[in-house]
């Protein structure tokens, strides 16, 4: 009799524990009722009918992330580059996320996948380096629309790397050291420009001011001999009075003039030996008219 009791028993706890079923926070569990659904039983103790009614999925209401594998994308300007990303989703609708699609997360990651492609394969490369937060954008705004029917928000899709392949790589530091190389000769040819038009300046400069010191000193005789003609005149004024003659004043000055051509001569550079005549005393005196 006991053995029975003790089936009983047995029996009792079995089908209490299927009655109370209890739900930890953060998950939903969809309920199937001989085989079709029959409801969403929340976080806490809730009923269920032994035999009847059975657990169909585990679903979780927090926020999920899903790994969007590395894959090789065409840029507009055809270059492939190697981009990833990083998803994040929430449950919104455990139903429809169980009966609308076979698995979710599979399906998303694939989903993104595609619109990263078309996304990135609108760009070029340059803009596509450049515009993360714009391809992530692009994508969720893609993919919003599908993963809704699915019961599903995707909150964000993160990229985490977008990198050329290996031989674009390869192009890229070959062109970026071409450009080194080039900005380096223009640098030496302005450099070299720049000495030349300071050089250019400077014997621009010098030949200003050795024209403005020919002039001043042009300028100087000039004025030297306006004073000299002038002490000359009044001196040949001042012979005129004491000789009153105006040929002696004539024959005067052009003797002073003799003798200093031939100081002159004496005193230059390239004279060696000055010759004067036997009869300078009467060179001189010839200047004076004969009484």
């Amino acid at each position: 009799m006991s053995y029975y009791v003790l089936i009983v028993v047995m029996v009792l706890g079995i089908t209490a524990v299927w009655v109370f079923q209890t739900v930890p926070q953060g998950e939903n569990y969809v309920i199937e009722r001989f085989g079709k659904f029959s409801r969403v039983i929340r976080p806490g103790v809730n009923l269920m009918i032994p035999y009847a009614d059975q657990i169909r999925a585990k679903v979780l209401m927090k926020d999920q992330p899903i790994e969007i594998p590395t894959q090789d994308v065409i840029t507009n300007d055809n270059v492939v580059i190697k981009t990833n990303a990083i998803a994040f989703i929430r449950v919104m609708d455990p139903e429809k996320a169980i009966y609308e699609i076979e698995n979710y997360a599979e399906a998303i990651s694939s989903l993104i996948q595609t619109a990263l492609r078309g996304v990135i394969g609108d760009m070029k490369l340059d803009d596509a380096l450049s515009s993360r937060e714009v391809i992530k954008n692009h994508v969720i705004q893609k993919i919003t629309p599908e993963v809704s029917e699915w019961g599903i928000r995707a909150k964000t899709v993160e990229i985490k790397d977008i990198n050329p392949s290996e031989s674009m790589q390869q192009s890229m530091e070959q062109q970026a050291a071409a450009e080194r190389r080039r900005r380096a000769t223009i640098a030496e040819a302005l450099g070299d420009r720049t000495a030349a038009i300071l050089n250019a300046d400077g014997k621009k400069e010098a030949m200003i001011r050795e024209a403005q010191a020919n002039l001043e000193a042009s300028r100087s005789n000039a004025d030297a001999a306006r004073i000299l003609s002038k002490a000359t005149e009044e001196s040949l004024e001042k012979v005129n009075q004491a000789v009153r003659d105006a040929r002696l004043s004539a024959f005067f000055l052009l003797g002073e003039n003799y003798i200093r051509a031939m100081r002159d001569l004496a005193n230059s550079p390239n004279a060696k030996i000055v010759v004067l005549p036997p009869d300078l005393l009467n060179s001189v005196k010839s200047f004076f008219p004969k009484e």
